[in-house]
């Protein structure tokens, strides 16, 4: 791999000698000058004029965060639900949020954007710091972050050397494992290796088979070259794999209260990302390049009915390869500073997804609906079970020119960014199914044979949709002796697409067609969906007070959106989702965050987000939602917590670390009608963490009160199901840094 190769000559920036076991702070202020990991960002991070947590490796490692699921946690308004498998990696931010197809939040790791939200949910070792973002950063950073963006990162050979590993254990035998070696070859390259494995029994059992419905497995390699040259020029390479084998999908029947279905329900993902930074500084000018490649290969199967009977199970096979590439220029000439780019990527998916019909889903789909007590012709299967085959090719590609200026007028600096943006998105679609039934004559006694009938369907086809957008935003601060005001107006964007979900109905449709018991849908007006853009108008200030220990930022949001994409369940015996557009939809609200240490032992952080999501025009032909809630944005999220410090200066332990949190999440409305919700509800969690120089033992618990709340809630073929949060969770954790 390309990549990989060059990789030897890549890099990160050589910063002063930090000892190998320096606590890492929460807050890092990085110099652009001087890293790879602030491509197109300001030089000075803390003052940048935009809603965004900053969360740190202490912090990263007080509250065990493996992923963006827990970080996301301590952020106001941002919102990732733990349910389904670790392809569901649904966020809402600001009452914006998808559960399928492309996310309305961008992720990056070490500078790699991630082109499909099915593969953002993987356990990461030694992150360093995450950055989340809300509000529209479509002007930099384009697709997929309408709605925010999160920028991950991990360590560096030039800024560590040595051995760490974590080892943890809790409830449901879970275990977590990382070992990771970091060496700088010399004063200008470094390289490092980090695997990890994650196990757990699972929380929530199947009562069909007995079985626990989301045990899991899974292990990730990660490589990283760094390299820096006479102060000019940085680089750095990163190859990740990881691999996930998973049961999930523990949902469970409103009705009999218990999780009991008799069909296989899985996940596996193997995921492969190679990225490449560079960077040259050319005096008041830098080039950057960032290049990448994405693989993913997965399979998933759900008995799609959840019950304990033979309806209909549903396998999602499919293969993905991406490449994109970044070119940034940014300079700066007195008051006068601007970044420029182009922007490209290919995404290729080959995608099979046969929904497999068995005896309870013939009799009651089909022959139930043909077999009315006037036929004198009733009709019977001639197999209980028969495939309704689809199978795709959806090629996706793009390109973009950006722009952002900016300049400084005493404390006034006024930025306009802009945004020329074009997507291409095709599909080569093949829906087939090839079965049999028997047509009876009921006018005789016994009954007898009629006549044999095949259906035999077989269609193809092929749509494409280009989608062209000019993306503006427009920014005012103004600098305060404590910190920065801004305001701010964007536009946000996420192209349209196709509901492959929705191809098993097309399918059945026509096979019900067969039999004159309904019309066929017509594929392009069934499974295509429309682009959501929006307005996000924001007031904003982030502010420091160094001696009285306390920072934070505040952000009042207002949010016009237009076609909203929103995942839906069509009504009746349908075997597949899709994805809607709402007319319009309008949400506002506040943020607020603070950190604040009143003396040197102790810190008190607090985070709390409040949104208004409401249809503003939403009529499906059957309703009219105008004035209801938008579903599964929750409308108040709260993170609280204190952490008090005992240092013993002597003795076999130097410190003593006591935590105590609190988050909070709701109301939660889980469909359109808004009769079904999820009220505000509390998990408190605790930790003390024993600590030297090299070692740490934590004893942790989540959700101590053992809280009971669901995470997901949804009507499939007439039923209704949910997923429960977890349960309870305690456990220890070893560190260790040599």
């Amino acid at each position: 791999m390309m990549l990989i190769l060059v990789g030897a000559v890549s890099a990160f920036p050589v910063c002063a000698e930090e000892s190998r076991h320096e606590v890492q702070p929460d807050s890092v202020l990085t110099l652009s000058e001087v890293s790879v990991t602030a491509i197109k960002e300001p030089q000075y991070r803390s003052l940048r004029p935009v809603a965004v947590t900053t969360i740190g490796t202490g912090q990263i490692e007080r509250l065990d965060i493996l992923n963006v699921k827990r970080a996301a946690e301590l952020v106001p308004n941002f919102y990732i639900p733990d349910y389904g498998s670790r392809m569901t990696s649904s966020i809402y931010v600001r009452g914006l949020g998808a559960r399928i197809d492309q996310p309305v939040v961008g992720l990056n790791v070490d500078n790699v954007p991630y082109l499909n939200k099915d593969n953002y949910d993987f356990d990461l070792a030694d992150i360093e710091r995450i950055e989340m973002y809300r509000g529209p950063q479509c002007t930099m950073y384009g697709r997929n972050t309408m709605g925010g963006l999160i920028n991950l990162y991990t360590l560096s050979p030039l800024r560590y050397q040595g051995v760490r590993a974590m080892l943890q254990y809790g409830t449901a035998n879970s275990v977590n494992a990382s070992v990771s070696a970091y060496h700088r070859w010399n004063d200008h390259f470094g390289s490092s290796l980090s695997v990890s494995y994650g196990h757990t029994d699972g929380f929530f059992r199947n009562e069909y088979n007995g079985k626990k419905a989301d045990k899991e497995n899974q292990f990730s390699v990660r490589m990283k070259h760094s390299f820096s040259s006479r102060g000019t020029f940085y680089g750095e390479n990163v190859t990740s794999v990881n691999l996930s084998r998973q049961g999930g999908y523990p949902y469970q029947s409103l009705e009999s209260g218990k999780i009991a279905y008799n069909d296989t329900c899985y996940y596996k993902r193997l995921g492969v990302t190679d990225g490449l930074t560079l960077r040259w500084v050319l005096g008041d000018v830098t080039l950057s390049s960032i290049s990448s490649f994405q693989y993913i290969n997965d399979d998933m199967t759900l008995d799609q009915d959840f019950l304990p009977i033979s309806y209909f199970t549903l396998t999602q096979k499919r293969h993905e390869w991406a490449f994109t590439q970044d070119f940034v220029a940014r300079g700066k000439t007195g008051a006068y500073s601007w970044l420029g780019g182009l922007f490209g990527f290919y995404k290729r998916t080959n995608m099979s997804a046969p929904v497999t019909f068995k005896d309870d889903g013939i009799r009651g789909l089909i022959e139930d609906h043909f077999n009315r007590p006037e036929i004198r012709y009733p009709i019977r299967w001639d197999d209980r079970t028969f495939v309704l085959g689809s199978d795709f090719l959806i090629p996706d590609r793009g390109f973009a020119l950006y722009h952002r200026s900016s300049y400084a007028i005493d404390r006034f600096t006024f930025s306009a960014d802009l945004r020329l943006d074009y997507e291409k998105v095709g599909i080569d679609y093949r829906n087939f199914t090839n079965t049999s039934y028997t047509r009876w004559n009921s006018t005789v006694t016994p009954w007898e044979v009629f006549s044999h009938e095949t259906v035999k369907i077989d269609e193809h086809g092929s749509l494409s949709q280009d989608f062209v957008q000019v993306l503006p935003k427009f920014t005012v601060e103004y600098a305060l002796g404590s910190g920065t005001a801004y305001v701010s107006a964007a536009k946000g964007y996420k192209a349209g697409g196709y509901n492959t979900q929705m191809f098993s109905d097309v399918l059945q449709q026509a096979l019900m067609a067969e039999l004159g018991l309904s019309s066929k849908y017509e594929p392009s007006e069934i499974i295509s969906y429309k682009p959501e853009e929006s307005w996000n108008y924001e007031l904003g200030a982030r502010f420091s007070f160094p001696r009285y220990g306390l920072t934070g930022n505040i952000a009042l949001f207002y949010i016009d959106c237009r076609n909203q994409q929103l995942t839906m369940f069509p009504e009746g015996t349908t075997t597949g989702r899709i994805m809607a557009n709402a007319g319009k939809t309008r949400s506002f609200g506040a943020e607020l965050s603070l950190k604040w240490s009143p003396v040197e032992s102790l810190e008190l952080n607090g985070a709390y987000g409040y949104t208004n999501a409401k249809f503003v025009d939403f009529n499906n032909g059957k309703i009219n939602y105008k004035g209801k809630r938008v579903p599964y944005a929750p409308e108040n999220t709260l993170y609280a917590g204190a952490d008090y410090v005992l240092d013993l200066r002597k003795g076999f332990v130097d410190k003593i670390l006591f935590h105590a949190g609190v988050r909070g999440v709701g109301d939660i409305y889980w469909d359109e009608s808004n009769s079904v919700r999820q009220n505000i509800y509390f998990l408190p969690d605790a930790s003390v963490t024993l600590e030297t120089e090299r070692f740490s033992f934590q004893l942790w618990g989540e959700n101590l009160t053992s809280t009971k709340y669901d995470v997901f809630y949804f009507v499939s073929v007439g039923n209704a199901f949910l997923q429960k949060g977890k349960p309870r969770c305690v456990g220890a954790t070893f560190r260790m840094k040599l």
